[in-house]
């Protein structure tokens, strides 16, 4: 028997038992459209993290307390909510007469409620230098930034994300008004842009920011900085200004043995390697889950051709009593289960890429996240790949069944 013989009659076998093959195939659609959804969406969410992390700036070096016990990926005891103290202003007045330095700015993170009037929310807070601003990018949509002079004179004043402006004043405007941060009162100075989500998974649109000095001294009650932000020098490689902090940082702590480092010095490289790797794996895992409906839709597959083959007996005793082998039998099943599978595998991956946009849809316009539509060719071809090889496998053993039987036996089946 020829392939475009067998293709024939399994067209027709089809369309013979549309429900039959309908159901067939459905398990294979949901397979695959579950494996096209997972991927393409695992892409676009990796694509936005990273994106993200790409806006903080690739001359920024990251130095944060805590050390890693040498290894690449683990997180500094300071990441996980242990209190470490190492980092001090005289790191800082170390680092800014280092060369390869252009800029340094200390950070300290809260979680404070902000109020006015009757309105108020709990949001996180960040204390910054005023080189801060010019370093992340950072920038007001209304009012202004501030100083070098705001910071050295404790001034109680206060920049807001654009949600949290919302959520105290609704349409009138904040700039200054004053609010109050962990029960101090502040002066509103400036909303910032809108930002997103930042670093960390910081909604930045929900957060304030005022002068590292009033954060440290009145409402946290420290010395001592959660991090700070170096940007390298323009006329020297990164790696080597990281190279520098380093060994800026060791001299400054006493410290000859770097396996005994007790802070944790990253790049935007470092971040997006960690990030890519964690956004990978679980796209990877989430796809592996997927798969279990596909195995689930092969065995449906090799049930509803055994059932075939039961009803077809005559059929097979038939062909082979005027002259059909056993190679041909094995051709027109298989044929017609991979088939059924490839059918079901273009339906699932179109019914995948249209639910894929559906929620590029929600998700940018809807929600005004900075979300791309991902379809990736390797979700496409693994689908009509797997669901080939699905049909290959599992129609295998039905059509080899088949195949076996005795003209003179499948004659005489009732």
């Amino acid at each position: 028997m020829r392939f475009h013989d067998a293709f024939k009659s399994a067209i027709k076998s089809v369309q013979h038992s549309k429900m039959r093959s309908f159901l067939t195939i459905l398990g294979i659609v949901i397979g695959v459209a579950s494996v096209i959804i997972l991927m393409s969406v695992g892409q676009s969410a990796q694509d936005y993290i990273l994106n993200q992390v790409k806006g903080v700036g690739s001359n920024l070096v990251f130095v944060i307390p805590g050390g890693t016990s040498g290894s690449k990926f683990a997180a500094p005891a300071s990441s996980r909510g242990v209190i470490i103290k190492t980092l001090t202003s005289l790191d800082v007045d170390a680092l800014k007469r280092e060369p390869t330095i252009a800029a340094v700015s200390p950070l300290v993170n809260g979680q404070a409620t902000i109020a006015y009037g009757n309105n108020n929310n709990s949001i996180p807070y960040q204390g910054v230098a005023a080189d801060f601003f010019p370093m992340r990018g950072f920038g007001v949509s209304s009012g202004r930034i501030f100083t070098s002079s705001d910071v050295g004179s404790s001034n109680r004043i206060v920049l807001i994300g654009q949600t949290v402006a919302k959520t105290l004043f609704g349409d009138v405007t904040p700039l200054g008004k004053f609010v109050r941060l962990g029960n101090i009162p502040f002066q509103v100075v400036g909303v910032l842009e809108n930002k997103g989500v930042g670093p960390g998974g910081i909604d930045q649109n929900n957060m304030a920011i005022v002068p590292i000095t009033v954060a440290q001294n009145q409402l946290l009650g420290i010395t001592y900085y959660n991090y700070l932000l170096v940007e390298a020098n323009d006329a020297y490689n990164i790696d080597f200004v990281t190279s520098r902090v380093k060994t800026v940082l060791r001299q400054n702590h006493h410290i000859t043995d770097p396996a005994k480092d007790d802070f944790t010095v990253e790049t935007q490289a470092d971040i997006l390697s960690i990030l890519g790797n964690i956004t990978s794996v679980m796209t990877i895992f989430l796809t592996a889950i997927a798969s279990i409906s596909l195995l689930v839709g092969g065995i449906g597959i090799m049930n509803i051709m055994l059932v075939s083959v039961i009803e077809r007996t005559r059929e097979i005793g038939l062909r082979k009593a005027v002259g059909a082998t056993t190679a041909d039998i094995l051709k027109q099943f298989l044929t017609e289960a991979t088939l059924l599978t490839l059918m079901g595998g273009v339906i699932g991956i179109g019914l995948g890429a249209l639910v894929t946009f559906g929620a590029y849809l929600i998700i940018a316009k809807g929600l005004a996240v900075d979300w791309t539509f991902v379809l990736p060719l390797d979700a496409v071809l693994l689908g009509a790949g797997v669901s080939i090889l699905t049909g290959i496998v599992f129609g295998f053993y039905p059509a080899r069944q088949a195949a076996k039987k005795s003209p003179i036996e499948a004659l005489h089946y009732e």
